[in-house]
Parts: structure tokens; sequence; C-alpha cells
């Protein structure tokens, strides 16, 4: 991956913690936790999706950036998003926490050598995985989830 396009990458993951934070900010609790898709989660379980499921990036990316080709523990995300935890409507301390995590993620990113870019660890569906890939898949999946926030709420 080019310098450049890792810098777009980086920016992406630094910004999305704002642009979800514009996108609900004026939700009440209904808006929040009505399943306007049929088959697709609440706005509420979107948000609180992208927190668990940075979360868990961002400690992958540091047990490659780390270990030698650590294995990777997938986890059931729609099991997650059933959860009370997942659903609830208040999504501020989701938020908050999509904050602080993206801006450490970002740091991660910025002060990562090119060498390491290219550190794997083993995932035991997709196989080996790169950090350069981690960082393209994560920021295209905030941008997926911003793509479906945008659905549901044109769909109330």
């Amino acid at each position: 991956m080019s310098s450049e396009t890792r810098r777009a990458h980086i920016e992406a993951i630094r910004q999305l913690p704002a642009q979800i934070a514009k996108l609900v900010r004026d939700l009440d609790h209904e808006a929040l936790s009505t399943p306007f898709l049929h088959g697709e989660w609440t706005i509420a379980q979107n948000v609180h999706h992208l927190f668990d499921s940075h979360a868990n990036s961002y400690i992958r990316c540091k047990l490659i950036a780390t270990e030698e080709h650590p294995p990777l523990k997938p986890y059931d995300q729609d099991a997650w998003a059933a959860l009370p935890d997942a659903s609830v409507g208040d999504v501020s301390v989701s938020l908050a926490g999509l904050h602080a995590l993206h801006s450490r993620w970002a740091y991660f990113w910025e002060t990562l050598p090119d060498a390491s870019f290219a550190r794997s660890g083993l995932h035991p569906e997709r196989g080996a995985i790169t950090l350069d890939f981690l960082l393209r898949v994560y920021a295209e999946h905030g941008l997926a989830h911003i793509d479906q926030i945008t659905r549901t709420l044109a769909a109330r």
C-alpha cells in the first residue's frame, strides 16, 4: 500500500467518531433503537458495534505489532449486537469510547514503521492478515456503517 493511501485510511479512522456523532446527535431513543430496516441493526447497535469491533481490531493490531504471527480470536458480531449493552439507545458511552479509541488508533498507525505494516497474525477464518490489510478493512468498515446508519435514517 502506498504512503498516500495509508494516510488516507488513517485519516478515515481519525474522522469516523466525529462523523458518527454528527449523524446521531439529534436522535431520540426511538430513532436510535427502532429497527427501521428489516434484517439490519438499529442505529444504536451500529454505534455500539463500531466501538466493539474497532476495540477488538485495535488489540489485534497491537498483538501483531508486538508478537510473531499471533493467533487472532474471532467473535460473533451478531451475538454481541444482540446483548443488552449493544442495543441500549444511549450511545454516549460508545461514542466517547470511539473518540478515545480512534485517537489512539490513528496515533498507532502514524507512528508505525513502514516495515511493520507487513507484519501478520493468524485469523482462524481468514488466514494470515497483515497490518496493511487491517488498516484498509477498518477504514472501509467505518464507512460501511456510516452508509448503513444513513440508510436507516432515510427509512424512518
